[in-house]
């Protein structure tokens, strides 16, 4: 099966970083201390994931608390509430770290453009798998490069059409005069098809730019794309966003992700992030 393969991407890619840093004083088993612990960075709010890996031996919790969407399609027109979308991220040495996604709570409600019928469901959600492999900038540098491949296990209950997915991200960094960040990905995934029993490749691209708003609040603003190979079909995205620090270990957000094209998505969200 083709989920094989993305197995076999994050095992090689784990094991190398590990086996070669296991001279490094810090790992999982061995954390780095508060006082030499790097500043709080997030993959959220906007769509690009950051660079940074979080310190060895430390645990982050990013999370929608809240988050609406909706899709409408040429079939369907499909509503969805996501409680607790979350993301837990492990630091295993100073530069990998593994990440458990789960959705703890989807209601769906899809219509039938074609015959008006209505389906709902509720339940948790999938869970993914991620590996994250700092390439360069992780402990300072103005350019940030990093690995990112995941795994999407079917384990959703509101739905009963939740396939294997996987993919590869590749997330950058570059810091500019005067606090700017910009921030970039490229993105390859193997998705379930949202109309029909199948499977196609995505490509994502992104850029995105923040600055300090004031001293503890970020404001983000986003751009990305998806093509779909297999529906040769375009979707273009505008996001907006802003990330408050409540402290050096807390963050709350909260922004939207809109699609320009009647059938792209769009996107409402609260969250948070927090690391011990």
């Amino acid at each position: 099966m083709k989920f094989k393969f993305y197995f076999i991407i994050i095992i090689v890619i784990t094991i190398h970083p590990i086996v070669s840093n296991a001279q490094k004083s810090y790992n999982l088993f061995n954390p780095v201390p508060k006082d030499k612990m790097r500043d709080m960075e997030t993959d959220r709010p906007d769509v690009t994931e950051s660079p940074f890996t979080i310190d060895a031996g430390h645990i982050q919790y990013e999370a929608d608390l809240g988050r609406l969407e909706r899709e409408k399609g040429e079939l369907t027109d499909q509503h969805t509430v996501l409680l607790n979308q979350a993301n837990l991220k492990v630091g295993l040495s100073r530069i990998t770290s593994i990440q458990f996604g789960f959705q703890s709570f989807v209601w769906q409600k899809e219509k039938d453009l074609q015959t008006g019928e209505n389906t709902t469901g509720h339940g948790i959600g999938d869970v993914n798998v991620r590996i994250k492999q700092n390439l360069i900038g992780n402990d300072g540098g103005n350019f940030v490069l990093a690995l990112l491949p995941y795994v999407k296990f079917p384990t959703a209950k509101y739905t009963s059409d939740s396939k294997y997915e996987g993919g590869l991200i590749v997330p950058m960094q570059l810091k500019l005069p005067g606090e700017w960040k910009l921030g970039s990905q490229v993105e390859a995934d193997r998705l379930k098809d949202n109309e029909a029993d199948g499977m196609h490749t995505e490509l994502l691209q992104s850029l995105t730019i923040s600055h300090k708003l004031s001293k503890n609040l970020d404001g983000i603003a986003e751009t990305y794309y998806r093509y779909d190979f297999k529906g040769h079909h375009w979707a273009n995205f505008l996001d907006a966003a802003a990330q408050i620090e409540i402290s050096k270990n807390f963050k709350i957000d909260a922004g939207l992700n809109y699609g320009l094209q009647h059938d792209a998505e769009k996107n409402y969200f609260i969250g948070t992030a927090f690391r011990f």
